[in-house]
Parts: C-alpha cells; sequence; structure tokens
C-alpha cells in the first residue's frame, strides 16, 4: 500500500471526522514501508518489504468509548470503522478516568526523515549482510544478523481541531559473530535515522574483532567491581528505570521515585552530579514524533535529570488534572549528557575492572529500587592497567540503575540506542562504574 502524504491522509481524516455522529473521534493513522534482511550460518535466510497503512478511529458518547481499526481507506470501508467504533463505543461500560479530547495543538516537525534511508533498497540489504559473512568466512567465524529500514508516516487528527502529520526514517543493525567451536561471541547494534551515519562494515568489524578476542575465557569470582559499561549494555539497565518516572506511580507509592509515607522524590538529589537526563523531540541524532500519541499533546523538551536531581514526571491527562498541574505530551526519547571520550579512553583510564559488551534478560526484582537481574553476554573483559588483559566469563548480576547512576565514574561519548514500542529511544553514553555487583558466573557465552 502506497504512504500517504500530508494532503491524503488530512483528506481520510476530514472524512472520518464528519462520518461520525459520537461526541468526539478521534482518528491516527500509521503508515510504514519495511525492508529487512536476516542471515544467519553466514548466509542469507530471509529477505522482504512489507507496506501497510491502517487507521485506528475511536470515538466516545459520555464517558463510553470504543475503537475500531482498518487498513483499507475507500468510503465504505471508513464508514464502516466509524459505525463499528459507535457500536462498540454504545456497548462500553463508562471510563471513570475518561478525558475529553484535547483541543487544537500546536506541532513543530522533528527532522525525522532522510532522503538517504528511504532511498535504502534490496542491494544496499544485501551488502550491510555480505560485510558481516565475508568477513566472518576470512576469520573462520559464524555470523547472525538483522538489519532494517523503515520509511512511515504518522498522522493525527480529532474533532476538536487537532491535526498533525510527521514522516520518518529509520534503521536498526544488530550481528553477532561467534567462532565455529562456539567459544567465543561478539556482539554489535547500530540505529539510525540517516543511512549516511551508518557503516557497515565498521559494525560488523566490531563484533568479528570480540568474537575473536573472547575465546578462552577465564572465570573471575564474583563480587563488586569497576566495570565499564558500552552504550547498549547501559540502555538495557536504564531502561525500566525510566518507565518509574510516571507520576501516577510515584503518587501511588509504586515508583522508586514514591517518598515514604506519601508525595514524591521531585527536586531530590538522586543520582551523581554527572547524570544529567532529558528528552527532547527535535534532538538532531534522535529525533522522535512532536506528540505523544495516546494524548494528542504536543511533547517538549525538558529535562528529567538536572545534575543529579530528579527534575520532572510524566503525567498522563487524567492524573494531571487529579493533580492539579499541566500535562504535556509523555517523551518518545531519553538523552544522556556524556563528553567526547571514547570507550577506549574509559579503558585506559581504569586500573583494573571489567568491561561489559552486552546486558541481556533483564528482568525486574523490586520495582521500588528498580533492582535488576541480567547476564553479561558476547563480550565480557578483564581491564588491568589500561588494557584490556583478556576474556572472562560472563556474570549474573543483581544491580539497580538507581545505584549505578551514583557510582558513576566516568562518562564517555552518548551513541543512539534503538528504542520500540515499550521504550524509549536513546542517546546513552558509555560509562564506568564502581562496585557493580556480579553474584554469579554464567557459562553461556
Amino acid at each position: 500500500m502506497k504512504l500517504l502524504n500530508q494532503e491524503q491522509a488530512k483528506r481520510i481524516c476530514d472524512r472520518v471526522l464528519a462520518l461520525s455522529k459520537a461526541d468526539e473521534c478521534r482518528v491516527m493513522i500509521n503508515g510504514t514501508r519495511t525492508g529487512n534482511i536476516r542471515y544467519a550460518q553466514n548466509s542469507v535466510s530471509t529477505a522482504g518489504l512489507n507496506e501497510n497503512s491502517e487507521m485506528t478511529v475511536t470515538v466516545a458518547f459520555g464517558k463510553r468509548q470504543g475503537a475500531a481499526t482498518i487498513n483499507e481507506f475507500d468510503d465504505k470501508s471508513l464508514e464502516r470503522a466509524v459505525r463499528r467504533a459507535e457500536d462498540v463505543a454504545r456497548l462500553a461500560p463508562e471510563n471513570p478516568e475518561f478525558m475529553p479530547a484535547v483541543g487544537k495543538q500546536e506541532f513543530r516537525a522533528s527532522n525525522m526523515f532522510a532522503t538517504a534511508t528511504a532511498a535504502i533498497d534490496p542491494e544496499y540489504r544485501a551488502e550491510v549482510a555480505s560485510h558481516s559473512i565475508v568477513a566472518a568466512r576470512k576469520n573462520k567465524l559464524v555470523t547472525a544478523g538483522f538489519f532494517i529500514d523503515t520509511t512511515g508516516f504518522q498522522t493525527i487528527a480529532n474533532s476538536r481541531g487537532v491535526f498533525g502529520h510527521q514522516e520518518y526514517t529509520d534503521l536498526n543493525f544488530t550481528c553477532t559473530a561467534r567462532t565455529e567451536d562456539g567459544r567465543g561471541s561478539g556482539w554489535v547494534t547500530r540505529s539510525a535515522t540517516d543511512a549516511r551515519k551508518f557503516d557497515p562494515k565498521e559494525a560488523s568489524a566490531i563484533a568479528i574483532e570480540k568474537a575473536l578476542r573472547s575465546v578462552d575465557a577465564k572465570a573471575l569470582e564474583p563480587g563488586r567491581y569497576t566495570v565499564i559499561l558500552e552504550p547498549a549494555a547501559a540502555a538495557g539497565l536504564l531502561n525500566p528505570m525510566f518507565n518509574g518516572f510516571d507520576a501516577r506511580l510515584a503518587d501511588e507509592g509504586r515508583s522508586f521515585l514514591s517518598k515514604k509515607g506519601g508525595g514524591t522524590r521531585m527536586g531530590e538529589k538522586l543520582f551523581d552530579q554527572q547524570v544529567n537526563i532529558w528528552c527532547d523531540p527535535w534532538d538532531k541524532d534522535v529525533p522522535v514524533l512532536p506528540w505523544d500519541g495516546a494524548t494528542m499533546l504536543p511533547r517538549e523538551r525538558m529535562h528529567m535529570i538536572k545534575d543529579g536531581r530528579v527534575a520532572a514526571l510524566d503525567y498522563s491527562l487524567f492524573w494531571a488534572k487529579k493533580q492539579g498541574v499541566r500535562a504535556v505530551g509523555a517523551p518518545g526519547n531519553m538523552i544522556m549528557a556524556g563528553t567526547s571520550k571514547s570507550t577506549q579512553e574509559l579503558i585506559a583510564n581504569t586500573k583494573k575492572g571489567v568491561l561489559v559488551t552486552r546486558t541481556w534478560y533483564i528482568r525486574m526484582v523490586d520495582p521500588q529500587s528498580v533492582l535488576l537481574t541480567g547476564l553479561t553476554r558476547d563480550g565480557t573483559f578483564y581491564i588491568e592497567n589500561g588494557k584490556i588483559k583478556h576474556p572472562i566469563k560472563n556474570f549474573r548480576f543483581n544491580e539497580s540503575p538507581v545505584t549505578m547512576l551514583n557510582n558513576i565514574e566516568e562518562i564517555g561519548k552518548p551513541v543512539v540506542i534503538a528504542g520500540d514500542e515499550s521504550s524509549y529511544s536513546l542517546m546513552i553514553p558509555p560509562m564506568k562504574v564502581r562496585d557493580f555487583n556480579f553474584t554469579s558466573l554464567s557459562d553461556a557465552v
């Protein structure tokens, strides 16, 4: 299905809004053209291109809501969707937390579209896979990877005058390289809005180098160590913490930002002075939609953590009204300040420590403290006197990102880490952290 431009999308939205007989109507249209290539055992296994656009119409009679989703936009299909949503709304129970649709908003477009990414074709995808496969064969390694590129749009509208249309592109790449005997493993991930910022050769070379260096890993006694977390490893730990910035969770005592006896820890210094984290839909490296699709409110640039202090919480429309505060669109990204230092420079400044490439299989142990458990994998190394001395066996860890951000010794240069539907898009630096808690060894490579 062809992707819609702003004029075409608005025409559909206007038609749907005119058809609705409900008290209010909201429309969201999402369209994507997604290409991919997947390889394993040094051979391409699948490749494809998928195009789809779908519309969700949500209506309300008083506090009763109903929704319907379609991917055909002829007049008859549009009317069927509206009537179906209205039928569902009439049957639905009242929602005690229902919030009326917001009025007309002003949206500042994000620079989310790159022509180079939109132009990616099957030949480009094949070359991405080829770089990994050819280099792996030369080094007697086995690779597996996945490259995906997306060109898309989102359009929102409601019966109170809201309208927004945003086009976007992005790409994501992961590659795992392993020795043929399975004793060494390396991994890399890359994300970008603009394909000109993605170098598949460089990315694959990192995974291959780590696989070669991780052979004959030695056991290191579990305990607390100074750790250098590469950006992707740190991101896996930070995302669960960011979910705790929901104001309702904090007010109701269900978050690490809840204060004993009631209230939140807004304004308190919970992290190291170096920690500054903000959201910005217009960031040049990790732009996101300028609105929150759930509320249709504009997103804003705002600090979540400022000089180690909690600077903002995320309020839903309902909770903002209940608490008497102004609601803004929920963040779509989280950006952590860093320095110009590379991971190699952090290693060079470390007398003894552990380098972690990837954190994996992360699970919540205690929401109140954001205590997490998980495993390292795909390249864990012992550092001595500023150099990687040898690979070490993987660990299970029990650690809280709140504690981790309190124990920062040094921060490097942030890089883009892709989000998904359930997490934020991130700009996260590598970081050196003291007293990271490794609880046991893992035999997994």
